[in-house]
């Protein structure tokens, strides 16, 4: 892992190593947490972790991957529950830790709407309820279904269980034709304790916590299992509406309040970042006593117009934060360090320590980062927690919140082992033996071993099946480890993934009773290859695990080029040519380009590439289902300063119009939008002959 070392100290090459450590684990989080009720960590590590991730994205994000946490919601809908499309996605919530982060979120907002920073700016503030995301959809007043959030698009459909929640109600009187409450549902303590003491008392299932009891409830197949348990319910926003329900996020609250739903009472408007800050410490303070459990304080801008423009990222509302509660620290003894080889061949220190339980989890490893970090120092020589190194045998802090969790935070010096040693970060791959680099200016040492080191080749395998990539159901981590070690029906590359079944023949003589095997579960396996030989087109970008292209960029790449044949045409041509055309892509810089034409030049990841492709369907991107755009499919540039919208709205109104948009002027130009002091952009433009409007053409034209 690349573990611990502050995000402002990481090289290029460490946080590329971080995010596809980091994607790992919480993908394998989301999964136990959304599907199985069975959390594999809490839920301050799990945010935690994923701040850490969106962190490294923001400061480098050419290397956002596809399967990175911020472009994921939830898990994949369970088997077993009839699944439900969201009319409109389910997203999850961008994280603040502390008042800076806080302060930032509002920063971002203003600069987003060109707002001064005395300009009035109000917010509600709510508890952050700890319980399970529900959409409910009524028609014409009646309920019609209800479905979990599931991976934000698609859901389970659990209509018949939320029926039964007493604060759900089955007709509404004078709501709109239609309206999609979405909500929490949640189990009050007392509650929690007596279903757990009944089930102690019959042998049945106890419950680690009120959250799993209330997934585990929610989630039945029998609804009169549901019912008997007692749930509750918090609306707290929507989805789908046929009309608006009020101007402001308080009024709509205030409208569901008169419908008949539950709003926590602890809601508030608050005018300044001083009074959040004094609510959330209010309802902190408050936490122990209000019977349920709350993670944090959720804060949404007010004004539902300006929710409106700020819009979304590809997950989370850009105009909402959830500012989490601190976790805890605790010490223990460092009883080893492991060295481990990512993907891309990063060498990445793992701290293994004596357990310990850090406020109520166990945590017996956590991420040391790189050589330096273990050294004491950051990637510049400056040293960090005062000079301090990491030893065998040292009593060292372990923190579970903040930056990354866990990480080793500090060390006890008065309590290190008199025979204790530096540690010696290996210059050698222990996987392959291969020399283990590090190149100058990069705090990562690197396995030089390439497709010869196992690690790196399985690393890629894995990556290849995660959940934003291929997903194919019943061929995990697990099951890659497996098959890349056996010798007779090998998984060396994906290709060989495709060609699994007709190499075990009909009768499944390779795979039956092997490996964990039986011919059930061989033919589940197969089945679920074949249905991922149609894979739609950013998915096969990102599954490549071309360096520096993650999800997002596997989406910007899939837009812009449309088809498989026109993106492997542009890679495969003049390098020259490539890079121009990769490069006036919006959010593709030099260096991503520069990895995605190396990929393609590499012979062997070329044959790869063109081996897999030849067993696949990969679907043409889906153009933005938008309705009366003047500009679905057009490419657009701006260029100059716009008054009336900043330029990061501009570009998100475009593309939310199905536009695409580039930073250069080209011939592929559509339409050029000239704001004040517009520059070269404008004469190349009219030269090539493309559209020029200035900023009053463009509202006009979005109708804005």
């Amino acid at each position: 892992m690349e573990a611990d070392r502050p995000v402002d100290k990481l090289t290029e090459a460490e946080a590329r190593a971080e995010l596809a450590r980091l994607a790992d684990l919480l993908d394998a989080a989301n999964r136990a947490y959304y599907q199985a009720d069975a959390p594999v960590m809490p839920d301050a590590e799990f945010d935690a972790l994923k701040r850490r991730n969106a962190a490294i994205e923001a400061r480098f994000p050419a290397l956002k991957r596809a399967d990175s946490p911020t472009e994921q919601v939830g898990a994949p809908p369970a088997e077993g529950f009839r699944k439900i499309r969201h009319a409109v996605r389910m997203l999850s919530l961008a994280n603040a830790f502390d008042e800076g982060d806080l302060r930032e979120f509002d920063a971002r907002i203003r600069r987003y709407l060109g707002l001064k920073d005395d300009a009035p700016l109000a917010y509600t503030a709510e508890p952050k309820i700890d319980g399970v995301s529900l959409s409910l959809r009524y028609e014409a007043g009646r309920l019609i279904h209800a479905a979990t959030r599931g991976d934000g698009e698609t859901g389970e459909d659990v209509t018949a269980n939320a029926a039964t929640i007493g604060e759900i109600p089955r007709r509404l009187t004078g709501a709109p034709d239609i309206l999609e409450v979405r909500g929490e549902v949640y189990m009050r303590h007392a509650d929690f304790q007596a279903l757990n003491a009944r089930a102690a008392e019959t042998g049945g299932r106890t419950f680690a916590n009120p959250r799993n009891a209330a997934a585990g409830s929610l989630r039945q197949l029998d609804p009169e299992i549901t019912r008997a348990r007692p749930l509750s319910f918090f609306a707290y926003s929507w989805g789908a509406l046929s009309e608006p329900l009020g101007a402001t996020q308080m009024a709509a609250l205030d409208r569901l309040r008169g419908l008949g739903f539950a709003v926590n009472p602890l809601t508030r408007i608050c005018a300044t970042l001083d009074e959040l800050i004094a609510h959330y410490r209010e309802i902190e303070t408050r936490r122990p006593d209000l019977g349920y459990d709350i993670d944090g304080v959720v804060y949404k801008v007010d004004d539902l117009a300006l929710q409106a423009r700020l819009g979304f990222r590809s997950t989370t509302p850009r105009w909402a934060i959830a500012h989490k509660f601190a976790a805890e620290t605790a010490w223990t003894v460092l009883e080893g360090i492991d060295i481990q080889v990512g993907r891309t061949g990063a060498l990445s220190p793992v701290a293994r320590l004596r357990p310990i339980n850090v406020g109520g989890v166990l945590v017996s490893n956590a991420t040391l980062h790189n050589e330096d970090y273990i050294e004491g120092r950051d990637s510049k020589g400056a040293p960090i927690r005062e000079g301090r190194d990491i030893r065998v045998g040292d009593r060292v802090k372990v923190y579970r919140a903040g930056d990354v969790i866990p990480k080793v935070a500090d060390v006890d010096l008065g309590a290190r082992p008199a025979d204790a040693q530096p540690f010696a970060f290996p210059e050698t791959c222990p996987e392959c033996g291969s020399p283990a680099v590090r190149e100058p200016g990069d705090s990562v040492r690197r396995c030089t071993g390439g497709l010869i080191c196992p690690a790196q080749a399985v690393e890629r395998l894995k990556h290849f099946v995660s959940r934003g990539a291929f997903d194919i159901e019943g061929l995990g981590a697990k099951q890659i480890e497996a098959f890349h070690n056996d010798d007779q029906l090998p998984v060396r590359t994906p290709a060989d993934i495709f060609t699994l079944e007709e190499r075990d023949g009909a009768n499944l003589t390779r795979l039956k009773n092997r490996m964990g095997w039986g011919e059930t579960s061989a033919r589940n396996l197969f089945r679920a290859i074949d249905e991922r030989r149609r894979i739609p087109l950013h998915r096969m970008i990102f599954a490549l695990g071309i360096r520096h292209v993650g999800e997002t960029a596997a989406q910007l790449l899939a837009r812009h080029f449309g088809s498989w044949r026109a993106f492997e045409t542009c890679l495969t041509g003049p390098a020259e040519e490539a890079m121009a055309e990769l490069t006036a892509i919006n959010g593709v810089g030099p260096v991503m380009a520069q990895s995605l034409i190396d990929a393609f030049a590499n012979e062997a990841e070329r044959r790869a590439i063109d081996e897999l492709a030849a067993h696949l369907e990969i679907e043409d991107a889906e153009a933005p289902r938008v309705a009366d755009s003047a500009i679905a499919g057009k490419t657009l540039v701006f260029t100059g300063t716009l008054t009336r919208m900043t330029r990061a709205e501009a570009k998100a109104r475009a593309e939310a119009l199905g536009a695409k948009v580039a930073g250069s002027v080209s011939a592929r130009t559509d339409l050029l939008v000239a704001g004040e002091g517009a520059g070269s952009k404008a004469g190349k433009a009219e030269a090539l002959g493309v559209t020029v409007i200035d900023e009053d053409a463009w509202l006009d034209l979005i109708g804005a």
